[in-house]
């Protein structure tokens, strides 16, 4: 969720209302940042700020740290506690090449000991939720997980968000929920299940299976879908493509650098046009543009073309 899950993002899904609901039950139950790295926010990096902003609602952020050197990462959990947040997340899942290549990420799901030692220094430097994000291990190894797990949960961790592939998988193939399930009688601390979920509907029958359901590119592809979830009636819940990209582009300049506008947007906008008829074309020509304004420009021509579109069942 690298230049996805920030401010802007959030301040969007925010603003979907849900159907017969009330106004407190909007958005997601909880937000976590962009990972932030541990060193550059140590070292005062110039976007770091950008990076530990908690709006709208800090009571319900998670701060996500990534990092390979203990010293550094207690540093940075140190700083992080004394932001209003809901919790601290150490990144223990993410098999991005330039972060494996550091150590960080999943490489510290290579050491029970080296993690669990990690999290017995971090638990006293912080007063908040303390959570790990994890794959299935660098193998498929069920057992190891379920060690790996109870090692980090005697530790002081308080919950675990577990994406059910290896480190190599990435998304060559379908989530293991099986595992979710299975790992979630393993342990005592709450396990959040995340991978794969396709729609709102799918997200509330996960939530069956563990105690609480993290979504990644859905929430891009359909900000709306937590208002979608809580809807308490059977009104009809209705979108309009175009104002919801028009409102991300605003959003996006009022909360973000513009150092970082073109590259969000362009993030932002290859999944969200999953949801138009013509979506690869729309990408295209949003990509050839070098500034908001000529985004928004192409934007707005699409739709002056082709009038509003529902969005399609992925």
């Amino acid at each position: 969720m690298a230049e996805l899950s920030h401010r802007a993002l959030r301040e969007l899904i925010e603003g979907f209302k849900p159907p017969g609901g009330e106004a407190a039950k909007t958005g997601a139950d909880e937000y976590f940042t962009e990972m932030i790295s541990a060193g550059a926010f140590v070292s005062g990096g110039p976007f770091e700020a950008w990076y530990a902003d908690g709006g709208p609602c800090p009571e319900k952020l998670v701060y996500q740290i990534v990092g390979a050197d203990e010293a550094v990462l207690l540093q940075a959990v140190t700083l992080l506690d004394r932001y209003e947040c809901l919790g601290i997340d150490i990144n223990m899942g993410c098999s991005a090449p330039a972060i494996t290549r550091t150590g960080a990420g999943v490489r510290w799901m290579a050491d029970i000991d080296r993690a669990g030692a990690l999290i017995r220094q971090i638990r006293p430097r912080t007063h908040r939720r303390l959570s790990v994000k994890l794959r299935t291990g660098l193998e498929n190894d069920f057992e190891y997980l379920v060690n790996f797990c109870r090692r980090l949960e005697e530790e002081g961790v308080e919950l675990i968000t577990l994406h059910p592939r290896t480190a190599k998988e990435k998304f060559k193939r379908r989530a293991r929920w099986d595992y979710v399930s299975a790992l979630r009688k393993e342990l005592r601390i709450p396990l959040a299940g995340n991978g794969d979920i396709a729609s709102a509907e799918e997200m509330l029958r996960r939530s069956g299976e563990c105690d609480a359901v993290m979504i990644g590119r859905l929430a891009v592809r359909q900000p709306w879908v937590f208002a979608e979830a809580k809807k308490v009636s059977d009104t009809v819940f209705s979108v309009s493509l175009e104002e919801t990209g028009l409102r991300f582009l605003e959003l996006l300049s009022r909360y973000q650098p513009p150092e970082f506008h073109l590259s969000r947007a362009r993030r932002f906008f290859s999944y969200f046009c999953d949801n138009l008829k013509w979506g690869t074309h729309v990408k295209n020509l949003l990509n050839r543009e070098t500034d908001l304004v000529g985004i928004e420009r192409a934007w707005n021509g699409y739709f002056s073309e082709r009038g509003e579109e529902d969005p399609l069942q992925l």
